[in-house]
């Protein structure tokens, strides 16, 4: 069984200077599934001289969990990224294929794939940067959620293209 998922929109990335650390069960967002880590986390931040801040949970919104967040008085003046977004690119049910692309400028500033076996429930490629790393995997959770879910629908909840 393959799933298709389309990339989120290209106007909300994750900020690359995030470390989420658990969902956040805010209400603050109306679609918390089409943020660009599949929903709404709570974290740290790890951008130079303020590893380890919290965010307030205004920043949590407004600028860690959707990136470009130039307003962010702790986003570094000299940075390789402003924001880092994910996508499956393949989903083969017991492996799926990660991309990732960093963004400098709304341009492609950097990319790459990690890939995931679902079986074994680990990684076969990972991130160097650990940030990197935890954010594809807050993805992953959200998407392997959207998943399961969409698998435990009778066939009668989607559209017939047969009418």
């Amino acid at each position: 069984m393959t799933f298709i998922f389309y990339p989120r929109s290209p106007l909300i990335l994750a900020c690359p200077y995030f470390m989420p650390t658990h969902k956040s069960e805010d209400a603050a967002w109306l679609h918390p599934s089409r943020l660009p880590l599949g929903a709404g986390w709570s974290g740290h931040c790890c951008a130079p001289n303020h590893e380890s801040t919290t965010p307030s949970d205004q920043s949590l919104r407004d600028h860690c969990n959707l990136g470009y967040a130039v307003a962010c008085p702790h986003l570094p003046k000299e940075r390789a990224a402003d924001a880092v977004r994910f996508s499956v690119a393949r989903d083969r049910g017991t492996q799926l294929e990660l991309w990732f692309i960093f963004e400098r400028n709304h341009r492609p500033a950097g990319h790459g794939k990690l890939q995931y076996d679902v079986a074994a429930d680990r990684w076969l490629s990972l991130h160097p940067n650990p940030q990197i790393q935890k954010m594809a995997a807050c993805y992953l959770e959200s998407y392997l959620q959207r998943r399961l879910a969409l698998s435990a629908q009778p066939l009668s909840a989607y559209p017939s293209t047969l009418a």
